[in-house]
């Protein structure tokens, strides 16, 4: 029989209780009821279903998951929750990749004011593309913005970084036409990159100046005013990373490259390795390199693991996914609506078709045959029915 795949799951309650009582006082709310959620994750403690076949009465045992935004395991089925949402909105034009990357210092104060910079990052970035795009000498155009927040790098390490999904073209000022980018081009990174920064930095100085930057460590100097304005002229004065990736191929190419995106957590189960008294060894990527040898392996102490994915737990209450310009949520659906009749699309044939999640349950693993609910037991119960011998308890995810 095969070994089941690792999970993130399985090193916290394995390692969980210990770590916690080593950290003691050093570990937030948000990321002891992260752990604790991703611990109890389709488990007992979540309480479930028992569900039985009509055709030859196979029994399996679905434990409830915690919908922790967190967890590696929920992220599956809210992802296509979210994309089928927003296959609606799509447009027949090309889309393009857009990265804002905040300088490695910055990313050190943000990692003591998540919620202030973090939301400052949405903000400013957003911004900087809706004014560089509305500018005549650029697009001239007002455009859609789709952001998703990434805290994260490959290895885990703090690198906090916005990527954009945005339609190739954008509505003119008058609301007549639809002025459409250059092909495989769409607006200057280097003048993005510019205005980011000076935009950015402007944001930051008025935090500090109203008290609402705090700092620890190599940087509780810069609470001093005239430190932190040494601090901010030495920023205006590195290049901050602003990148854009080629067009994608259409409206489906542009979900398919989303759902690699939205719903990421800091590491996914899919790319852990071992865990042992070595610690966790996971896959990663060196961007550094070329080729082959970027993919390579990591083995972190467990307490350090634990640590690197517990720094990516947002704050309560931050979204992690946003909508500016034509997408804005209020005035969405009128928008595309809009643009879509100046770029006469007026068949509904050529409109993207409505996309149905499919929430209907698996069918019995044995015959193929309907299973039915026969069961449903609370958090902590343990279910009277059994599941079929020699098969152990199957988990599905019921979010």
């Amino acid at each position: 029989m095969s070994r089941p795949a690792l999970e993130v799951a399985d090193i916290f309650r394995d390692h969980g209780p210990a770590w916690r009582q080593a950290h003691a006082g050093h570990v937030s709310l948000d990321q002891l009821k992260v752990m604790s959620a991703i611990e109890s994750c389709r488990t007992a403690a979540l309480g479930g279903h028992v569900a039985r076949c009509e055709d030859c009465a196979y029994t399996s045992i679905a434990y409830n998951s915690c919908r922790n935004r967190h967890c590696p395991k929920c992220q599956g089925a809210a992802a296509k929750r979210w994309l089928a949402d927003r296959e609606a909105e799509l447009l027949p034009v090309p889309y393009y990749h857009v990265v804002f990357t905040l300088p490695a210092r910055i990313a050190d104060i943000g990692y003591h004011n998540r919620a202030a910079v973090y939301d400052l990052l949405f903000k400013v970035s957003a911004e900087a593309m809706l004014t560089i795009a509305a500018d005549p000498k650029h697009l001239g155009a007002r455009i859609g913005i789709t952001s998703v927040l990434h805290t994260w790098g490959s290895a885990m390490t703090h690198h906090p970084h916005v990527h954009m999904i945005v339609p190739g073209g954008g509505i003119s000022p008058d609301g007549q036409r639809w002025v459409s980018c250059r092909p495989g081009f769409f607006l200057p990174v280097r003048v993005l990159s510019r205005l980011f920064r000076r935009l950015f930095l402007e944001r930051l100085a008025a935090l500090h100046k109203a008290g609402r930057l705090s700092f620890f460590g190599n940087d509780v100097h810069l609470a001093d005013g005239p430190s932190f304005a040494a601090f901010i002229a030495a920023a205006s004065k590195t290049e901050w990373v602003v990148y854009a990736k080629r067009p994608f191929g259409g409206p489906e190419a542009v979900l398919a490259y989303l759902s690699r995106y939205t719903h990421r957590v800091a590491v996914a189960n899919s790319r852990l390795v071992a865990f042992d008294r070595h610690g966790v060894t996971f896959r990663w990527k060196d961007y550094r390199v070329e080729g082959r040898d970027r993919q390579k392996r990591m083995t972190l102490a467990t307490d350090e693991f634990i640590r690197r994915f517990l720094i990516h737990v947002l704050p309560k209450g931050l979204h992690r996914i946003r909508h500016y310009g034509l997408l804005a949520r209020g005035a969405c659906a009128e928008n595309v609506a809009h643009a879509r009749e100046l770029l006469t699309i007026r068949d509904r044939e050529d409109q993207p078709t409505e996309t149905t999640v499919d929430t209907a349950k698996p069918p019995c693993p044995c015959c193929g045959g309907r299973m039915i609910v026969i069961e449903i037991f609370d958090r902590g119960a343990t279910p009277r029915h059994q599941p079929s011998a020699p098969t152990s308890a199957i988990r599905i995810d019921t979010s």
